[in-house]
């Protein structure tokens, strides 16, 4: 008697993917994209940590510091929007390879300054280097990691990244106050973040293209080459590719703001801007507290790298919890939290006080931002996922450029409460926009999401 094979299972490379258990290819790609995020965090807060240092070995005033703490922001506004929109066009292997480059070469330049204006050139190209790291992590992540371990991967990601704030915090604790070989102490944490982020594009030279983003170009081959190899790492039997149905012309910036994705992004873009106001409010501007509380610059250093331990602590607090609850309801409920550290911090009258808020400021500002990163990186089809994150983080990072300019200004004439009291108002109005507008995500396959 005859027996008759079934058929081959056809499966999409989407659901090929959706299908896969967590195994070394996934751990690999999570680990080394941490890397990268850790350089990022670390860049992000270097200038506002050693602000003061800086100031004081270029003898600059008000304007300036402003400008430097700025100018980065800026850059990152600008790669944001290009390296995204590269990413999409030519991939994110290709892309993650760029903006690492770019970072690495102008802060190495950027230890060399001999001047304020060299400075702020320098980081603000650095910036545009780095600005498309979130975006690309988050939307690389999301097309790489199944639904239902997709926001607990992409939070051990960032828990790796964001040991660079701490980093950079006992780094110019140890460095900022002295030199090395005749060296200013500022100018060898510039090296370090070169050197560092230089070695991470050679491990980044390993990572594999996005399967999702080769269908979608038309490269089913290559992207059924990548998923056997995930499929037999896995043994699992490989299904046959059905076809990726053609996808017509490559959507542009407009498209975010079609019928179809007005709301969702015009939730993003005011998510955005406000969320930024308070997590980079603090980083940024806490050595400048300090200070206005009387605190010396080393002493300040000390407490604010102190505080700095919450932020890897929090992210990995957040690693249990974001599968758990629905983004939004998540990203709300460590958002009010945020506030009441941020109001403890600005009127605290004691040191004790002082550095319990601050960890507890970071702590929870951690959870937040870890469900912020997932919550960006599954709003969009894999068309044009990288273009939209990245034009909501431009829109982040040129409010973090603002905050120089709007908060400390309120610091100066205010003191700390008033500072941390327009935070507060900050993160009231986004609370409000997330859960009144703001789409469930938690749990659902990205392609599927974006069809429903």
């Amino acid at each position: 008697m005859s027996t008759t094979l079934a058929p081959p299972t056809r499966a999409s490379i989407s659901d090929r993917l959706e299908r896969l258990p967590l195994g070394r290819t996934h751990r690999h790609l999570t680990l080394v994209v941490g890397i990268g995020l850790f350089f990022d965090f670390f860049d992000s807060n270097l200038s506002g940590t050693i602000a003061k240092v800086m100031q004081t070995s270029f003898g600059f005033g008000t304007t300036e510091l402003k400008l430097v703490l700025a100018s980065a922001f800026v850059g990152q506004f600008v790669g944001s929007i290009v390296l995204g929109r590269f990413a999409d066009r030519y991939g994110r292997r290709a892309a993650f390879m760029l903006n690492l480059g770019i970072y690495s070469f102008f802060t190495l330049l950027g230890a060399f300054s001999p001047t304020a204006i060299w400075l702020i050139a320098t980081r603000f190209l650095a910036g545009v280097g780095i600005g498309a790291e979130n975006a690309l992590s988050d939307s690389y992540l999301a097309e790489m990691l199944p639904a239902k371990k997709r926001g607990r991967y992409i939070a051990w990601a960032y828990t790796v990244g964001f040991c660079g704030v701490p980093a950079v915090g006992f780094a110019a604790l140890w460095l900022a106050p002295q030199t090395v070989f005749g060296i200013a102490g500022w100018r060898v944490l510039f090296v370090l973040g070169a050197l560092g982020s230089a070695v991470v594009w050679v491990l980044r030279r390993k990572l594999i293209e996005s399967p999702r983003w080769l269908a979608v170009q038309g490269r089913d081959a290559e992207a059924d080459v990548l998923v056997r190899k995930m499929e037999a790492e896995a043994g699992i039997p490989s299904a046959v590719s059905a076809p990726t149905p053609p996808q017509g012309k490559r959507p542009g910036i407009g498209a975010l703001l079609s019928r179809e994705y007005r709301k969702r992004t015009l939730v993003l873009w005011t998510f955005s801007i406000l969320s930024v106001t308070a997590y980079y409010g603090f980083g940024t501007l806490a050595p400048q507290v300090m200070a206005a509380k009387g605190f010396g610059v080393v002493a300040s250093l000390g407490y604010v790298a102190i505080s700095f331990l919450g932020y890897p602590i929090g992210s990995l607090l957040s690693v249990p919890l974001m599968d758990r609850f629905e983004r939004k309801t998540l990203l709300a409920g460590s958002a009010v939290a945020m506030a009441g550290f941020g109001l403890g911090f600005g009127y605290a009258a004691s040191v004790p006080m002082l550095v319990a808020c601050g960890i507890g400021y970071t702590l929870v500002s951690n959870v937040f931002a870890n469900a912020s990163h997932v919550f960006l990186g599954e709003q969009y089809p894999t068309q044009i996922r990288t273009t939209a994150a990245g034009m909501a983080y431009s829109f982040s990072r040129l409010s973090a450029a603002a905050i120089p300019f709007v908060l400390f200004p309120v610091l100066q004439a205010s003191g700390p409460g008033a500072l941390f009291g327009v935070i507060t108002g900050c993160i009231a109005l986004m609370v409000v926009v997330l859960l009144g507008l703001g789409d469930r995500t938690t749990g659902v396959e990205v392609e599927q999401y974006v069809r429903s």
